[in-house]
């Protein structure tokens, strides 16, 4: 699967989570590039990436930055 995050650096939340199948990675990459364009001309800074992995289970333990707080990832070990 792939996964457009669209992530606020600012308040340390994912503002969009948007999943594609795999055969979808031109239209996830199109979201991508429109999402980018969007934010920048309302001059909005937030993160976006397009992440793969198995499942969300599976980003969730890869890329725990997204989901948990900062207080998760220093006091929890890893998934």
């Amino acid at each position: 699967m792939i996964f457009l995050i669209e992530y606020d650096r600012t308040i340390g939340r994912i503002v969009t989570l948007e999943t594609f199948q795999d055969s979808e990675f031109q239209r996830a990459e199109d979201s991508r590039l429109e999402l980018e364009l969007s934010l920048n001309q309302q001059g909005v800074e937030r993160e976006v990436v397009l992440l793969e992995a198995a499942t969300e289970d599976a980003l969730r333990k890869t890329h725990r930055r997204y989901f948990e707080d900062l207080s998760e990832l220093t006091s929890a070990p890893a998934h």
